[in-house]
């Protein structure tokens, strides 16, 4: 790893009131991960997007192999054998894989059947198993981040951005990616891997790079450290350890919600939802456990009154809720984080303080005869802005010029203080830095004892099995079972997550 294929020196980036990247300097060399570390809104993405062209850096200089190079634009980048795989995919849903690859890469007559077996036989080098003739809207979320990465190789690129590449994928689907980047730097490429997850650091990394408030703070080899020197490095302190709930016995408690045979079945289709039924009491947290896309989502939106459901009730403090919508459950007392937040949770081009307006801004709390006061508004922001440690100059800035991870938590500051009865988290971490993860776990566990009732969906198993009392296994729709925490071992959930229960033949 002796030859320097990048080297950034004294770079410094600002965006208006925000210093993002103060005199940042470092080298990448040939055939090493360099694994960049940092809080949400430590600089990380931001010095990368300057390496791929899509910032301009306020000052400093990129050298590649030696020679000094301004690099304008995505495409210049890619002629210099630098491509990036974004935290949020950039593929079109109505193109096949295929089209998508090769979008912008090809000219004049194209035959794509000879292409889709071009592409089919790249996917094959790198043990990548990608339907080439697929529309992109039919495909996994794993199956997407994959076709990602193969535009990029397509590309011949030789040095690899990869951007929270396992954010949204499951564990299986991790290893893989996990497989991939040693394959590639194997060849004598390059990956830079941004990412908040300590084991992925550990696991694929030769040197480490700690950012903090837009500077380098550190930087190790793999084998001279561990996590956690790398979580005080990152975060400045020791993490607080939690007490993980277990043993409460709820038989005495109020049953807050009541779920009873709920079914969401479209016209036609598979049931998204089959049969579910389950209880939450008071000051219980429930977590549900499954791989991506086996109806967590559906259940969400069906408890929050943004699904149609074909059979079933839903019982809120014994009164039947089933045919209320949105509004009124959040009249209700329920708060909801939604997986998809750029989607569902907020809205990128609204200040801060307008975004924590979302949802309430009907109730008495905020405005009186339709006149919204403000000035206690953006004070309660404020507020927020500080005890979840929002990175944010102030509350006027946008939702869209916040770090992913601090857009997650203005959505989950709002949705805690929304559900007074109960809080829905979907996927509450996902993005989050280990700092912000254990600050929204301290969270949900704090409703907890306030007697909220919470329903926990991750698909990170360690997250389900710190923070819930009961744990229940979806898949296909469907309930595997629910089990006390502490009842289940790692393999008899990921049996239950594959569809098999223990000793049985796989649910079909």
């Amino acid at each position: 790893m002796s030859e320097e294929v990048i080297q950034l020196k004294h770079i410094t980036k600002r965006f208006a009131k925000v210093l993002a990247n103060d005199d940042v300097s470092l080298t990448i060399h040939k055939g090493e991960v360099v694994a960049l570390l940092g809080e949400n809104g430590a600089g990380k993405s931001t010095i990368m997007k300057i390496l791929y062209g899509l910032y301009r850096a306020t000052s400093g200089e990129i050298l590649v192999d030696g020679q000094e190079r301004k690099i304008n634009n995505p495409k210049e980048a890619m002629n210099l054998g630098i491509s990036m795989i974004q935290q949020h995919f950039s593929l079109v849903p109505a193109h096949t894989v295929t089209e998508n690859i090769i979008l912008g890469n090809c000219k004049g007559r194209i035959d794509i059947k000879a292409k889709e077996k071009e592409i089919e036989e790249l996917a094959r080098q790198y043990g990548f198993e990608v339907p080439a003739g697929e529309y992109i809207r039919n495909l996994t979320v794993g199956t997407q981040q994959k076709v990602e990465i193969l535009k990029a190789l397509y590309l011949n690129a030789r040095v690899l951005i990869m951007d929270e590449p396992t954010a949204v994928l499951t564990p299986q689907e991790i290893d893989t990616v996990m497989e991939f980047v040693r394959n590639y730097v194997a060849r004598g490429n390059s990956v830079v891997f941004i990412t908040h997850k300590m084991k992925e650091v550990m696991q694929v990394s030769d040197t480490i790079v700690v950012m903090r408030n837009g500077r380098i703070c550190g930087k190790v080899k793999r084998e001279e450290t561990n996590e956690k020197e790398l979580a005080h490095m990152m975060i400045g302190h020791d993490l607080e350890e939690l007490q993980t709930p277990g043993g409460t016995d709820f038989s005495g408690r109020k049953k807050r919600l009541v779920v009873e045979n709920l079914t969401i079945q479209p016209k036609n289709q598979a049931a998204l939802l089959d049969n579910v039924s389950f209880e939450v009491h008071e000051g219980e947290i429930l977590g549900i456990a499954g791989v991506s896309e086996n109806g967590q989502q559906e259940l969400c939106e069906a408890l929050y009154g943004a699904a149609d459901i074909t059979s079933g009730k839903i019982l809120l403090d014994g009164e039947d809720i089933t045919k209320t919508n949105v509004k009124e459950r959040i009249q209700m007392g329920i708060g909801y984080t939604a997986s998809d937040r750029y989607r569902y949770g907020m809205v990128e081009d609204m200040s801060l303080a307008e975004n924590m307006l979302l949802k309430s801004s009907y109730l008495k709390r905020w405005s009186r005869r339709g006149i919204i006061n403000w000035k206690k508004l953006r004070s309660y922001t404020d507020e927020q802005i500080r005890d979840y440690s929002i990175k944010a100059p102030d509350n006027g800035v946008t939702a869209g010029s916040l770090s992913g991870g601090n857009q997650q938590k203005l959505v989950v500051a709002r949705e805690v203080d929304m559900g007074q009865k109960m809080i829905i988290f979907d996927q509450p971490t996902r993005g989050l830095d280990l700092g912000a993860i254990n600050y929204v776990h301290k969270t949900i566990l704090s409703e907890r004892e306030k007697g909220k009732s919470v329903i926990l969906v991750s698909t990170e198993l360690s997250e389900i099995f710190a923070l819930s009392d009961r744990i229940a296994v979806m898949y296909k729709g469907r309930i595997m079972g629910i089990y006390k925490n502490g009842e289940l071992t790692t393999e008899k959930i990921g049996l239950l997550m594959a569809g098999y229960q223990p000793n049985e033949e796989a649910v079909v």
